[in-house]
């Protein structure tokens, strides 16, 4: 089974590409820090990167920019390359299955007051106006 499940904050701003297929894809990464402290008392961070493609790749782009934290569901996926030193490189990235969004849009200083925030005030029912 390869099935991960992280908490963090954006690192830095997603960048968002299309490849030539026409499928977007979305790049960032999240800090994690660890549960336990050090032998020193400090708590140390991993940096994650994460991929998300098509319909998630296009949230993540238009919702998301640094230091938002998030919660990511998804799988581990390894690859290696050779860089222009010819030396072999190894990534490991998460690729995003689910990207909930943990900092509301007051935290993260999008603008509100616009139409998709505003929420209908309720009317009551009367018992007459149920159709059971």
């Amino acid at each position: 089974m390869n099935k991960v499940f992280l908490i963090g904050n954006l690192t830095r701003d997603p960048e968002t590409n299309t490849v030539s297929t026409g499928v977007s894809v979305c790049r960032f990464a999240i800090a994690v820090t660890r549960r336990y402290a050090g032998a020193d008392g400090n708590r140390e961070t991993d940096f994650i990167n994460i991929v998300a493609w098509r319909g998630l790749a296009d949230n993540c782009a238009k919702y998301l920019k640094k230091g938002n934290k998030v919660a990511v569901c998804g799988t581990l996926q390894t690859r290696s390359y050779e860089n222009k030193e010819g030396v072999k490189v190894n990534v490991f990235e998460i690729v995003a299955d689910e990207v909930e969004f943990l900092t509301t849009k007051a935290q993260s200083g999008v603008e509100a007051g616009t139409k998709d925030d505003q929420v209908a005030e309720l009317q009551p029912i009367q018992d007459d106006d149920l159709p059971f």
